[in-house]
């Protein structure tokens, strides 16, 4: 019997557990395809896509994302100005909120 409510309690715990991480896991990191054809994810601030998985890529995605007004400055040189791009950032960068990016894989094509 003894046994039994022990098994119990550890299966609620991890239950428990399993939910909590579940709850409090984002959503919304899939990635899926804008209008103009590229790959969008967002992620948590701090988190890079999932096409910035090469570690080059990723320290070009991570200075866009650190150094936003620097690059905010930069006209992009890929002719993406006729899809709405106003500079080097939003070839990295979509949209950000104060906890979540969104990032855009035109930078990473």
């Amino acid at each position: 019997m003894r046994h039994a409510v022990w098994l119990a309690v550890v299966a609620l715990v991890v239950a428990t557990a399993g939910g909590v991480w579940w709850w409090t896991t984002p959503s919304d990191t899939t990635v899926s395809i804008d209008h103009i054809g590229d790959r969008v994810q967002t992620v948590a601030r701090g988190q890079l896509p999932v096409f910035a998985a090469k570690e080059d890529v990723g320290a070009l995605y991570r200075f866009a994302t650190e150094q936003g007004d620097l690059l905010r400055h930069m006209p992009c040189t890929c002719g993406c100005g006729d899809l709405g791009h106003g500079s080097n950032r939003a070839c990295y960068i979509k949209t950000e909120a104060s906890e979540r990016v969104t990032y855009t894989s035109h930078a990473a094509t």
